[in-house]
């Protein structure tokens, strides 16, 4: 693949059959394939969109393509795409690692009012958050990326949330939003064989929930939790218990995380709008899959 291209032929024609056409008298679209390697340049490098080079057509469709591919949904129907011919081939592993990382928003970000912890609708995952999904940690503004990956560090659900929300109010909306289509009919597959995470997922609520459906819950207890259960005595419940070799494997996301901050436009986010910042991670989760 050249140095001056984004995507390989290879990986151009497995998205090019699901950008989307212009049926009757509309102006047609600009080349996709320029348009889109211009989007991931521009987050890939960082820049602000009226310095992406010119070999990419006018910054203002690049913008004006990416926020619409955003918030109709086209980035997410191409990883979703892709997410079914992974699962077809039996190439996704079900051991599902969770967790989130804070990135910093940029002064360009946050020019617009927020409602301090403004409610998000986690049903609906292009629904843009009353805060844009900007909160103030101790760090100043931030915001946080919500992933679940397969055993293999690949992602198969991203949320994004403001910087300063926990983890464990955030896990069953991102495991609810794995959904995986299956080839002919039936449901898609939502349901991992196991999930993989730290202690700040360690709740009652979310086992029980994880029990309910059947699957294994790989999350060590903190010793805080241990301490309260062992002082309620026969009221505290069972120990917690979990395979502590599966476990070793939940490192994978803290790779995958490795991976997306690469792109320094996602590791400091420049976008206004969560819908857009949420949309260059699903660019990114597609240009991942593509890659295997």
């Amino acid at each position: 693949m050249s140095r001056r291209q984004e995507l390989s032929e290879a990986q151009w024609e497995r998205i090019a059959p699901l950008m989307p056409q212009v049926r009757g008298r509309s102006r047609p679209f600009r080349d996709h394939r320029q348009v889109v390697e211009g989007i991931v340049f521009r987050y890939r490098c960082g820049l602000a969109w009226r310095d992406v080079p010119e070999r990419f057509g006018p910054w203002q469709t690049l913008w004006k393509r990416h926020k619409r591919f955003s918030a109709d949904g086209t980035w997410d129907k191409i990883f979703t795409s892709l997410l079914a011919e992974a699962d077809a081939a039996g190439d996704i592993d079900w051991a599902v690692s969770i967790d989130s990382t804070i990135n910093r928003a940029h002064q360009h970000a946050t020019t617009l009012p927020r409602l301090t912890g403004g409610s998000a609708n986690h049903t609906n995952l292009r629904t843009e958050p009353g805060d844009h999904a900007i909160g103030r940690s101790r760090g100043g503004l931030s915001t946080k990326i919500h992933h679940a990956v397969d055993g293999k560090g690949r992602p198969l659900a991203v949320l994004i949330g403001p910087g300063q929300s926990g983890d464990a109010p955030m896990c069953l909306p991102v495991l609810n939003a794995i959904r995986v289509p299956r080839p002919g009919p039936g449901r898609p597959r939502t349901r991992p064989d196991a999930v993989l995470a730290d202690k700040a997922y360690s709740s009652r609520a979310i086992r029980t929930e994880l029990r309910r459906r059947g699957v294994v819950a790989v999350i060590p207890e903190p010793r805080d939790q241990q301490g309260n259960r062992k002082r309620r005595g026969r009221r505290g419940g069972r120990p917690v218990t979990y395979d502590p070799v599966l476990y070793k494997g939940r490192n994978v996301v803290e790779r995958a995380f490795c991976l997306l901050k690469q792109w320094r436009g996602l590791a400091t986010r420049y976008d206004k709008h969560a819908i857009n910042y949420r949309g260059a991670v699903i660019l990114a989760a597609i240009l991942t899959w593509l890659r295997t």
